[in-house]
């Protein structure tokens, strides 16, 4: 029974024995892998006693300079899934807040995105915030609030500046960051 493994474009023949036609022609490297092979279950293709070099680009992720020099530190994030209610906590040290669920808290971070179907009661301070679902509570924004046509928010709401997709709802007290209070009813 021969078995062939290809291993960087070259091909390693092997008979049941684990004898490697390389080591037959003198090639003591080739004859270690052989005994080494030999000792392995056939079932398996590689075990503890084999080892092979793997290049540096295939056995560990890389990052590129881009990537880290754009951020400082690692970005956390918490997804709250579909069916799954989290409910009087305050969230901390969260840089994304991605709500497919329902959530009430009270939390200060960089981003939020709720789906079409999460929901966030509460009282939240973001940087950017997506809304596709339901928000409920006292909401500021710093930067830019964009409210999609199947989004609905209602509140206190403070923002930098306001996308609303046609469709998309927002009622309550909204005023823009620093500026006067403007008690509104919008729908687009």
């Amino acid at each position: 029974m021969l078995r062939s493994e290809k291993f960087f474009g070259k091909s390693d023949k092997s008979d049941s024995s684990g004898a490697n036609t390389d080591a037959k022609n003198g090639n003591p490297a080739a004859a270690r892998m052989a005994s080494a092979t030999a000792l392995q279950p056939a079932s398996t293709s590689m075990s503890p006693a084999v080892s092979r070099v793997v290049p540096a680009s295939i056995a560990s992720p890389t990052f590129s300079s881009t990537a880290i020099a754009g951020s400082s530190e690692m970005r956390s994030k918490l997804t709250v899934g579909p069916n799954i209610k989290l409910k009087g906590v305050e969230i901390t040290d969260c840089d994304t807040l991605v709500v497919e669920g329902r959530v009430e808290a009270t939390i200060d971070s960089r981003v939020i995105q709720i789906s079409e179907k999460g929901a966030f009661v509460g009282n939240a301070e973001f940087d950017i915030a997506e809304i596709r679902g339901e928000f409920d509570g006292e909401l500021t924004v710093r930067q830019k609030l964009v409210v999609y046509s199947s989004g609905r928010v209602k509140g206190k709401i403070r923002y930098g500046k306001l996308v609303i997709e046609e469709g998309g709802q927002i009622c309550g007290d909204v005023e823009l960051a620093g500026s006067k209070s403007l008690a509104v009813l919008a729908s687009a």
